[in-house]
């Protein structure tokens, strides 16, 4: 199978075509693309709290129209900006050309770096970054927890008594209103952005922790 990669960083973005034939270009060339994939980061707020910079390599394949589908990450750092790189590769959706010919199950390999704030993060050493990292992925467990026992709660299977130890993992992950409040912010720039679906699952992710405050939201836009 052949395989592009368009490498991106803030400043340079090299193109490795695997094949001699005619390959796709993103309308406005090279640099558009590069301030198109910044322009639409929504940084996520574990990485940008525990000042985690790094890259993400996201594969996809462009249909005839320019589409993107077959969206996947390649090879990611196991955290949120996994998610957060799959996203804005899915914006690009429509604004590729695409030559004559093009053999469609080629997969086109982009790594979307990410850059933390550094005037925040002065103090952030490689061992903070990695031990976040690792806190991250140990996490993940008790998030899943809570985001299945409310969802069982939706259906009337979950267990009442345990409501009480659910609470006590929300506090433990730092699930309180000023947390939702940034989850709530994180969505309306992305559903600015012109990115319901991406919107849709922080509000759903809201909703899935017990709130009720993106009810309303779904109800608009995500018809849930």
């Amino acid at each position: 199978m052949k395989r592009i990669i368009l490498c991106i960083t803030a400043f340079v973005l090299a193109l490795s075509i695997a094949s001699a034939q005619p390959q796709p270009t993103f309308k406005g060339g090279r640099y558009a693309l590069d301030n198109f994939i910044q322009s639409k980061i929504v940084y996520p707020a574990y990485s940008s709290e525990n000042c985690i910079s790094g890259m993400v390599q996201v594969a996809f394949r462009l249909d005839s129209s320019g589409r993107v589908t077959n969206v996947k990450v390649q090879k990611g750092m196991g955290i949120d900006l996994d998610a957060e790189a799959k996203r804005v590769v899915k914006l690009t959706s429509g604004k590729w050309t695409i030559p004559a010919g093009y053999d469609h199950s080629s997969n086109i390999v982009l790594p979307v770096t990410f850059t933390a704030d550094l005037s925040k993060c002065t103090g952030a050493t490689g061992a903070d970054i990695q031990n976040a990292i690792a806190a991250y992925q140990r996490r993940q467990s008790l998030e899943d927890a809570v985001v299945t026992y409310y969802k069982n709660k939706r259906e009337g299977k979950a267990d009442a008594n345990a409501e009480k130890q659910v609470q006590g993992l929300k506090d433990q992950l730092g699930f309180d209103d000023d947390y939702i409040d940034d989850v709530l912010s994180r969505a309306k720039k992305k559903l600015k952005q012109g990115d319901t679906e991406g919107a849709c699952d922080d509000w759903t992710f809201i909703r899935n922790i017990g709130s009720t405050r993106a009810d309303v939201f779904l109800l608009k836009y995500c018809d849930k």
